[in-house]
């Protein structure tokens, strides 16, 4: 088909039903296709792998062929702005408290890294150790962790998702213990979803970037960076000029002053 006749599909009634059983075709026969190419080539071929005929029949992958790598634009880049901030400060030690665990492992190659989550993970790796926390009731001291990230968690405490009791300010509760924890001088990287404040439940909250620091009023905004609704990284931003967004991601790099 070519772009013509698919343009002038797409504008027709029932355009996007035609159109969606072509792409729905198009994607079996190009898998069908080159099944029976890699056999025929294989049965040339010396260096010989077993088929599982399994994952044919129930795993085949057809949403790869893209003209470029998709990626979740916040997770991507939420982690990695983290990481560069870590490398920035020169922090020799970090505490992480239900983060994406790729970012732990990655960064505890460089930095020695204690992760907690409510769900404990089980990863033995050099630089890394694993325990069980609840935000909502942190076991650690006032003022005892120079350096703590807690990062697209907040967002989901309280809504049961992740099999915790449901409480509809679990997540203001766990905002306070992240404020306590933090000694007189210490860094605390948090990420949440920012935009026009809604409850997904029971997924996900997304909160006006503002009041983000008014929660956090007893620290000093070092710096706030941004993921936008058109997946635009942007570093060094204003939280005021994401009210508006959808479901952006708002990463603060906060510091408790001495």
């Amino acid at each position: 088909m070519n772009k013509t006749t698919y343009d002038k599909l797409s504008r027709i009634r029932g355009g996007k039903w035609v159109l969606g059983i072509y792409s729905w075709l198009k994607i079996r026969f190009r898998f069908i296709y080159g099944f029976f190419s890699y056999q025929a080539k294989s049965k040339r071929n010396p260096r010989q792998i077993n088929l599982s005929l399994g994952s044919f029949i129930l795993k085949p992958m057809f949403k790869d062929v893209t003209a470029k790598t998709s990626f979740d634009s916040h997770y991507v880049y939420h982690t990695a702005w983290a990481a560069r901030v870590l490398k920035e400060e020169g922090i020799k030690k970090h505490i992480d408290i239900g983060s994406h665990h790729y970012f732990a492992t990655l960064v505890s190659a460089f930095i020695p890294i204690d992760f907690y989550d409510y769900r404990p993970l089980s990863i033995d790796m050099t630089g890394l150790s694993c325990g069980k926390a609840d935000l909502t009731q942190l076991d650690f001291s006032d003022n005892s962790i120079y350096s703590l990230s807690c990062m697209h968690v907040v967002e989901h405490i309280g809504l049961g998702r992740y099999g915790d009791p449901i409480d509809p300010n679990g997540d203001l509760k766990a905002m306070i213990e992240l404020s306590r924890v933090v000694e007189p001088g210490g860094h605390l990287l948090f990420v949440v979803p920012v935009g026009k404040t809604k409850l997904c439940f029971n997924a996900h909250r997304i909160y006006n970037p503002t009041d983000i620091t008014k929660i956090f009023n007893n620290f000093k905004l070092l710096e706030f960076a941004v993921v936008t609704d058109k997946k635009k990284f942007i570093r060094f931003s204003n939280p005021e000029f994401y009210k508006m967004e959808t479901y952006a991601c708002g990463m603060y790099h906060f510091q408790k002053p001495h």
